[in-house]
């Protein structure tokens, strides 16, 4: 402050014909005193007297200080009364803001509230969620930690603990918050504090050897040279924290390694620095009118101080020449002042809040009208960096980041490694260099500080009960949903066409299913079918190669014909099951199916009753000899078909099978399908189907014992009990499957019966013909029992 007073008086620009001299008054960090020197600078005496100036002619135009953000609440509140100018190069509490209740109330330190709003940012901006706070116990702590815990907890991050620093000593309270930060699993902890009253407790956690902590320092300690020595070097190595901007001073630099005590020898201040800062004592002696100094040191053992000793010996902790900071708050805050002299002394007469008669009068000076142009203050320091107060009184808030680093003697460095310019435009506001940073234990990368590790995409967090939201366990997501991005706290579902993969953090098409012969049922199904349509055709050949032989010719060989072709495409129609399906496959493969089934049955059935018919007529005086013939059982087989086609016609006009997909058949894929249309219908056809069956079935089981050599209701009694058997349990089959095995199933049932048909009914006949040839005959056929009656009933068969 001297220094600068110096300096302005020296100046040819500013206020060049008037020289500022200054008062000190020491509050010592006391509320009682700070309100105490504030009265007496306004009554102008020893012994203050509210509202009157008992030293007419002296000027005092204005404070700078206090320090402390609670003395500077009690002066500010006695001085905003008159308007009084204080400037205040420390104090951040953000209440002195209030320019209601502070008026004239100044500072050149930006406001905790911002201090605490770039602290928070930091947190955020290295993506620590789980963060221990240590405040201090009064409104500067309070307001500060409140702010920060606001901002963390707007972003999701948590607060691990919470503890109060007291302002006045406890060995118990201590021990406790170090307790809490030793259990806490939060590497990360911000502190709101003084640099006076932190350092008992960073004393106690050095001496527990607690470490492996990053701590976030506010501006008050964030650039201390009090934790410098080596005994916190393990504890606080890798801090970061924001500072109050650093100025350069160059000349004040140059001021201080050229102080000398003979310079000014009245001058208290200087002497008694020297005294602490080389540890020794004045002698007392005389020089002239007085003595030279008193040595504020006596009694204590202590080398003289000879005056020659050199400040650029000094240690960083006494003199830090390269870490000008609060010292620059304080030399913005005297060329303030003597910036906002100049404007009032050089006001524009008329304007101004005083008549323009007073306006270079400057022994007429009142404070309240120093106040009007302070308000208004605005210039470029030496540094270049523009100084002014905003509505609230308060400078730019610029703050500089800093790294505590250790060099290999174990040495802490303050390294600025980025900066806050809240007056920049967003996203230039903030800027730092994540790779000039040294963490604690020397490491380059960020460290981590969670309660619970990242959930990975496929994972959402789960809350835990009780605990901060920070805290929780990563629940993998449900079947069908997926997460793609860490920490999702909810799992989305996929759309119907899609399902999860198998790390669920991804929504995949899911996979068309339909009985295909390209896989292993469908070609094994697609095989059989393929060799009974050639064992059919084998048979048909046969039988037409001997068609004029007693057994081909046997119980009409026109239905054998017809029985077989039917078989034929029962094989094929089966084919049209093995495929995607389309709209003329699923139109028409059930129809095909139901249609050429029935024939099949409808056959036997004839088969059958002319088996029966043929045998009564056989009986002397029967009246059924007029039926022998092969009208009767084509008529028959003819009629019941077209029952069969005229229900399948009704079908295909009224609701008609169609494809469709499938979505809710399983989640994982998507059934391509036949609908089919009307299922009423559709059981109609198979149960007419099993009613003709079952009829066929009873007859021949009926006949089954009729003399013959070669009675084929035997056989046919076989084939209808397999065929009966297959479809009696294809229908639970069939409805307790579902997707491509229910298409199998039906496609097995109609392979399995037409395969029964098939061999029960024409292997016997081709076992005969072709290895039993001398049995394909008529004397053999009619048992060597033949009459003339019999003859010819076997012509008219024929």
């Amino acid at each position: 402050m001297i220094f600068s007073i110096d300096e302005v008086n020296r100046s040819q620009r500013l206020l060049p014909n008037l020289t500022l001299g200054f008062q000190m008054y020491d509050s010592c960090s006391a509320e009682a005193r700070a309100l105490q020197g504030t009265m007496w600078i306004l009554s102008g005496q020893q012994d203050p007297v509210p509202n009157y100036q008992c030293q007419p002619g002296q000027l005092v135009p204005a404070i700078i200080g206090d320090s402390l953000s609670a003395t500077c609440l009690l002066m500010a509140r006695v001085l905003g009364i008159y308007r009084y100018p204080q400037i205040s190069y420390s104090a951040v509490v953000p209440t002195l803001s209030d320019k209601a209740q502070f008026p004239s109330f100044f500072r050149t330190i930006p406001s905790g509230n911002e201090v605490a709003f770039c602290i928070a940012r930091l947190v955020l901006h290295f993506g620590w969620t789980w963060v221990g706070v240590l405040e201090l116990e009064n409104d500067y702590g309070q307001q500060g930690s409140q702010i920060i815990k606001s901002e963390l907890a707007k972003h999701g991050r948590c607060i691990a603990f919470a503890e109060v620093l007291p302002l006045v000593y406890s060995q118990e309270k201590i021990l406790r918050i170090v307790q809490a930060i030793r259990q806490s699993s939060a590497r990360i902890i911000v502190v709101i504090c003084t640099e006076s009253l932190l350092i008992q407790v960073m004393e106690e956690i050095s001496r527990q050897g607690i470490s492996g902590r990053v701590w976030v320092a506010n501006h008050s300690w964030s650039s201390s040279r009090s934790f410098s020595r080596r005994e916190f070097a393990v504890t606080l190595g890798g801090t970061i924290g924001v500072a109050i901007r650093r100025g350069e001073m160059t000349e004040f630099r140059d001021h201080l390694f050229r102080l000398q005590p003979f310079g000014s020898p009245s001058d208290p201040i200087t002497m008694a620095f020297w005294e602490h800062a080389f540890r020794c004592q004045w002698k007392i002696q005389s020089e002239g009118n007085g003595t030279m100094a008193r040595s504020s040191q006596v009694g204590k053992e202590l080398p003289i101080c000879t005056g020659y000793e050199s400040t650029r010996s000094l240690e960083e902790t006494i003199l830090d020449v390269d870490n000008f900071r609060f010292t620059y708050n304080v030399y913005n805050s005297v060329y303030a002042i003597a910036q906002a002299l100049h404007n009032l002394i050089h006001c524009t007469p008329g304007e101004g809040p005083f008549a323009q008669a007073t306006c270079s009068l400057f022994r007429d000076l009142k404070p309240w009208q120093l106040f009007h142009y302070l308000k208004r203050v605005r210039f470029l320091n030496k540094d270049g960096e523009e100084v002014y107060f905003d509505q609230n009184g308060n400078p730019p808030p610029v703050f500089d980041i800093l790294n505590w680093q250790l060099d290999a003697a174990g040495n802490v460095h303050y390294v600025k490694v980025g900066g806050f310019d809240l007056t920049a435009p967003k996203g230039k506001d903030f800027t730092i260099n994540e790779t000039a940073i040294v963490w604690h234990g020397g490491h380059q990368q960020v460290p981590r500080s969670v309660c619970s590790n990242s959930c990975v995409p496929g994972f959402r967090r789960a809350a835990r009960t009780g605990a901060p939201l920070c805290c929780f366990d990563c629940v993998p997501c449900s079947p069908g949903e997926i997460t793609n991005q860490t920490d999702s706290s909810e799992c989305f579902k996929c759309p119907e066409s899609h399902w999860s993969n198998r790390r669920q953090d991804q929504c995949v098409p899911k996979t068309l299913e339909f009985l295909s012969v390209y896989e292993n049922l469908g070609a094994t199904l697609c095989v059989v079918a393929i060799f009974g349509c050639l064992v059919t055709l084998l048979i048909l050949s046969i039988f037409i190669r001997h068609r004029n032989t007693p057994i081909v010719k046997a119980n009409n060989r026109f239905l054998s014909y017809i029985l077989l072709l039917a078989l034929l495409l029962c094989f094929l129609s089966s084919v049209g099951f093995l495929d995607k399906p389309h709209t003329l496959t699923c139109k028409f493969r059930q129809v095909a199916f139901g249609t050429v089934f029935t024939v099949c049955v409808a056959c036997i059935l004839a088969k059958t009753l002319t088996v029966v018919i043929v045998f009564n007529a056989s009986k002397p005086g029967s009246k059924m000899r007029v039926w022998v013939g092969p009208k009767l059982p084509n008529s028959i087989a003819m009629a019941c078909s077209l029952l069969q086609i005229l229900l399948c016609s009704i079908w295909l006009t009224g609701s008609p099978p169609y494809p469709q997909v499938n979505l809710k058949f399983n989640t994982e894929r998507i059934l391509l399908e036949c609908n089919e249309g009307s299922p009423t219908a559709f059981w109609l056809m198979l149960g007419y189907l099993g009613i003709l069956a079952c009829v066929s079935f009873l007859m021949a089981f009926l006949a089954r014992k009729l003399p013959d050599s070669f009675n084929e209701t035997k056989y046919i009694t076989f084939s209808m009990l397999l065929f009966v058997a297959v479809w009696l349990s294809f229908i639970p089959a069939y409805l307790s499957t579902q997707g491509k095995y229910m298409v199998a199933v039906e496609v097995f049932a109609i392979l399995a019966s037409s395969l029964g048909l098939l061999s029960c009914i024409f292997f016997p006949k081709c076992f005969v013909i072709l290895l039993r040839p001398q049995m394909n005959s008529k004397g053999f056929l009619l048992g060597r029992k033949t009459d003339a009656t019999s003859m010819r009933i076997n012509r008219n068969r024929n």
